[in-house]
């Protein structure tokens, strides 16, 4: 923030100084034209270069403040895309944390949400609720930042093209930003009941994905699972031990104090869950909501 308040101070003050130059150069080329002016006994032709500069300065400078603002901007986006753990900033990613219970029996599956350009998550968790800036089932463990090309809309326009670039989306209903497509499936699923069967926090994910065409779509609850589950970064040594321990824990315990009945429970419980999601995502696709 006090980086991109000290740029903005300085674009302006440049700015006025560039108006300040333009304003003294039309007024000696206008008083240059009065002399002359009055040295022809009021004939005069003016020459090229002098209706030039009385021309000059608008258009050309503005263009080049514009781009100048730009490039401070879009230096300012590449310091907001690095990645914060202590502050829960993860800017245009996928990030995950164990369930309760759930992931004690099958660690893989977990609580999901996706995060805007400046790093806040966003998750589905309830029904006609979308939490924002606050992990349903505390900080998240692991993540994925989404390559820029990768996507279909391009990551970090919304930062440098002003409130009016806003206005103009809004209007048309173009998806020209990620923070665009984010918000539209916010918009959308604070209409949805919630579901873990049917419309979970996988859902609301994948139809952010698909929104940004990442990888062209496609995107449902079980690629994205195994998707996060062979590419997810831990967060932390920590997170690690507080996403895989629990299962350690209990399954040994099951193992050692239930044997053989443990290990078929499991196995039902395991086969029953992945089973439902796999026949509602590829067999029977209405079941599970995207």
């Amino acid at each position: 923030m006090v980086f991109t308040t000290a740029c903005g101070n300085d674009l302006m003050e440049r700015r006025s100084w560039a108006f300040r130059k333009n304003d003294i150069e039309r007024y000696n080329v206008v008083k240059l034209y009065t002399r002359t002016r009055s040295c022809t006994g009021g004939r005069v032709a003016c020459s090229a270069s002098a209706l030039q500069v009385c021309a000059l300065p608008t258009f050309a400078m503005a263009a080049e403040l514009d781009t100048e603002h730009q490039q401070m901007m879009k230096g300012s986006f590449s310091q907001t895309m690095q990645i914060d753990p202590g502050r829960a900033r993860f800017p245009c990613s996928v990030v995950w944390s164990p369930l309760p219970v759930i992931s004690w029996f099958i660690p893989f599956i977990g609580h999901v949400g996706i995060c805007r350009e400046d790093g806040v998550i966003l998750d589905f968790a309830g029904p006609n609720f979308v939490c924002v800036d606050n992990f349903s089932f505390g900080a998240a463990t692991r993540h994925i930042q989404i390559p820029q090309e990768k996507c279909c809309i391009p990551l970090g326009q919304s930062v440098y093209s002003g409130e009016e670039y806003y206005m103009q989306d809004e209007t048309r209903g173009d998806l020209r930003t990620w923070d665009d497509a984010i918000r539209k499936s916010t918009q959308e699923f604070q209409h949805r009941s919630y579901n873990l069967f049917t419309c979970n926090c996988h859902s609301f994910v994948a139809n952010n994905l698909n929104r940004l065409g990442f990888l062209s779509g496609g995107w449902n609850v079980v690629n994205l699972a195994i998707f996060i589950l062979f590419n997810g970064h831990w967060v932390s040594k920590a997170s690690m031990l507080r996403s895989i321990l629990p299962f350690v824990v209990v399954f040994f315990l099951g193992v050692t104090f239930g044997g053989f009945t443990f290990l078929k429970f499991w196995f039902f419980f395991t086969s029953i869950l992945i089973g439902w999601f796999l026949l509602g995502s590829y067999c029977f696709k209405n079941l599970i909501q995207l």
